[in-house]
């Protein structure tokens, strides 16, 4: 496995990271599993938010903890707030520091390495922001903080009021979800592809020390799911498929690959509750695709160079 330093932090992080949401699903022995085979596989970053399974992910891996201790000192834990499911998003001081305590009590850890904020409050309140992130920090209950799904605006803001570097910004990408490219290769074209939707938040976030954390990197949406053997993906599949054969390894770890290639560093989050398919996932550090490889995997998703 091999690592990538956090800027302004003391943190080194695995390239894949481990992301706990649909571990609510699994028995206390099958997170137990999860988690040895991600840490001997080099693992070392392990990401939760308070919403996932309704806080069940969170305790069944706290249990873990509570029963091997030691483990934790392998780990650098990593949660997110400010989602109330299907009511609203809230950055509020009260909800940021009732909502860490929470994590807290159900990871049955001390403090958190990495707190984000899960997705940008319209209401923000940027004081009450700053307020919270001191206390959490003063009592040693979070040691960095970043965010999830913002702009660079939205970030910059955070970071005037708060006093704090936003170490990490957890965006979405992969082969079938890969704007933040699209946008940059098709600049001053009239193309759909060519839309920035995001402020350029990939090369912010290059230009700020900030680490990019991909989320669904195997997924197309919620609806379709995975776009691996997709019936729509006929073409990325086969791509895919070419260098899994090349490489000696699965198409998760190309797709896997294809995003620790770009040269932003980015760290990809691997979601599987499987440990056989996240072993597979982890040979993707062992892989670095070559230029036109990583070309051709991205022009498999019938998009075009202009």
């Amino acid at each position: 496995m091999k690592y990538i330093p956090v800027n302004n932090t003391d943190l080194s992080v695995s390239e894949i990271a481990l992301g706990c949401m649909r571990i609510a699903s699994k028995s206390e022995s099958q997170v137990s599993d999860l988690i040895h085979t991600a840490l001997d596989e080099g693992i070392n970053l392990f990401d939760h938010a308070d919403i996932y399974g309704g806080g069940r992910s969170e305790v069944l891996f706290g249990e873990v903890l509570k029963k091997e201790p030691s483990l934790r000192e392998k780990m650098i834990l990593q949660s997110k707030t400010c989602i109330k499911p299907g009511i609203s998003y809230d950055a509020s001081k009260d909800y940021i520091l009732s909502s860490t305590d929470g994590i807290l009590n159900r990871l049955h850890t001390d403090h958190l390495d990495i707190l984000l904020l899960h997705r940008p409050d319209a209401l923000m309140d940027l004081k009450e922001v700053a307020e919270a992130f001191a206390e959490l920090k003063k009592t040693g209950k979070v040691r960095y903080f970043g965010v999830s799904n913002m702009n660079p605006y939205q970030i910059a803001l955070l970071e005037k009021h708060t006093g704090e570097k936003m170490i990490i910004n957890q965006l979405q990408f992969s082969l079938a979800h890969a704007g933040m490219v699209d946008a940059g290769i098709h600049v001053n074209m009239d193309d759909a592809y060519a839309i920035n939707r995001d402020g350029d938040i990939l090369n912010y976030c290059r230009l700020n020390d900030i680490l990019i954390q991909c989320w669904s990197i195997l997924n197309v949406d919620f609806v379709k799911g995975l776009f691996l053997d997709h019936p729509e993906y006929p073409d990325l599949n086969a791509a895919l498929q070419k260098y899994a054969d090349l490489y000696g390894v699965s198409k998760s770890a190309i797709a896997t690959a294809w995003i620790l290639r770009h040269p932003a560093k980015m760290q990809a989050i691997a979601g599987t509750t499987d440990p056989a398919h996240l072993k597979q996932l982890c040979q993707a550090s062992t892989i670095t695709l070559k230029h036109d490889e990583w070309y051709e995997l991205y022009l498999s998703e019938n998009k075009p160079l202009p």
